[in-house]
């Protein structure tokens, strides 16, 4: 009789309890082994449960068994039925035919339990690995060697605006501003071809990126590589950088832009005097520094309490912004007190000519919660290179100058030459 064909190697298991359950479930992985049959005389033992939904041949009798496998005779005959004369019934139907049994199937039932536990650990550590990029915070994407996207985790979603699979497939670039993927390409290509093994990696770096809304946003990167299979990969970690780089930015304003009336602040001030007497012994030109003192200001605040002083010195800060240049600056010093740089103001009389527009600016009244309110200005003017040559002489030369303004009445501007010659003529 003509052999039956199967694909795979003919096996009969003898015993179905929970060594022939898991010898039947490796088998069935296995494209290069055929259960043709089963036996266990408990016709609920799982092997033979597990038989019955993939269809393979189970009976109750271990020797009706063995002759429905009697046409396949270079069938293998697992016994794991603890029954001897298993051995015996072989013999009788395949001539010279010798049954795995004993110490021999105890010893695979074994290797079968620890590959199954080993088989176990790994499915659980990828699970958990697959749960841990599911679920962190930072997108990470997997790339083939020639950038084609082959992962993205549900955060590189949310970074990037696309769904998974609308990126997978997708050359990286996507990710990227049109303007960088020349020098991408060249990058990855030159890098392919230069045969010098595995990256390091980078670490931390930063990159523009792009939305699928087109958006483009700061992004911190880091790369590593994988051989896997013969085959490259990198693995790319991605954050977004954009609330960092808000709060970077808003930390950075505090630290030189005073907080109620956003001018720039003392730090800030003397940080561009000093660039400005650069330029101006550079460019052979005069730069004058203002101090001003708010006349008043003192009683509204008392009076009217400190919400209101607060109220007014925004508005005055804002008036001060309306009446100088571009190319000029002021800051809010302290309490009621501003300075001005006043760049290339070529002729000294240019200075007093600001001072008088501010003091005019600020003599219509602030109407402060429906309360018309009413300050003045005290003025002191000091002149580079003539008075001083140093942002500290500079702006101390103000300072007394604009002394002698509240003491000549108030409300008016006094250049330092004025008070060198008041101190000459004491």
């Amino acid at each position: 009789m003509t052999t039956p064909r199967v694909s795979g190697h003919p096996v009969i298991i003898i015993g179905a309890g929970r060594g022939g359950h898991a010898l039947l479930e490796m088998f069935l992985e296995d494209t290069l082994v055929k259960v043709i049959a089963i036996a266990d005389p408990n016709p609920s033992a799982p092997g033979i449960q597990l038989a019955n939904q993939h269809g393979i041949p189970s009976y109750l009798d271990a020797v009706v068994a063995l002759q429905a496998g009697k046409h396949y005779p270079d069938c293998i005959v697992y016994n794991l039925s603890h029954d001897d004369s298993i051995a015996d019934e072989v013999s009788k139907i395949f001539a010279g035919k010798r049954v795995a049994s004993g110490p021999e199937v105890k010893l695979f039932w074994q290797m079968v339990m620890n590959l199954k536990q080993t088989k176990g650990e790994l499915e659980k550590s990828q699970n958990q690995l697959q749960s841990i990029i599911h679920n962190v915070m930072d997108g990470i994407i997997t790339l083939s060697e020639t950038g084609e996207i082959q992962g993205f985790n549900p955060a590189a979603e949310q970074i990037f605006g696309h769904l998974q699979q609308e990126a997978l497939g997708k050359n990286v670039k996507i990710l990227m501003p049109e303007s960088v993927h020349t020098e991408f390409d060249a990058y990855l290509y030159q890098y392919l071809h230069a045969n010098h093994g595995k990256t390091s990696g980078i670490r931390g770096c930063e990159v523009i990126a792009i939305r699928k809304n087109g958006e483009q946003f700061p992004m911190e990167l880091s790369v590593s590589e994988m051989v896997l299979g013969g085959m490259r990969y990198f693995i790319g970690i991605v954050r977004d950088m954009t609330e960092r780089k808000q709060a970077e930015q808003k930390i950075a304003h505090l630290a030189h832009y005073d907080y109620l009336t956003d001018l720039p602040n003392r730090a800030l001030f003397l940080d561009n005097l000093e660039h400005s007497l650069s330029l101006a012994k550079r460019n052979q030109y005069k730069v004058a520094a203002m101090f001003l003192d708010l006349d008043g200001f003192k009683k509204i605040n008392d009076t009217l309490g400190h919400a209101a002083g607060d109220l007014l010195l925004q508005g005055v800060s804002k008036r001060l912004k309306q009446t100088i240049r571009t190319s000029d600056a002021v800051a809010r010093v302290g309490g009621d007190e501003f300075t001005f740089v006043l760049n290339d103001i070529g002729a000294d009389e240019n200075a007093s000519l600001v001072a008088r527009k501010i003091i005019t600016a600020l003599s219509a009244p602030f109407d402060l919660d429906g309360q018309p309110s009413y300050v003045g200005a005290s003025i002191g003017i000091a002149i580079y290179p003539d008075d001083a040559q140093n942002t500290e002489a500079l702006v101390k030369q103000a300072d007394e100058a604009m002394y002698l303004a509240k003491q000549s009445g108030k409300n008016t501007s006094r250049f330092y030459q004025e008070v060198q010659r008041n101190q000459s003529s004491q």
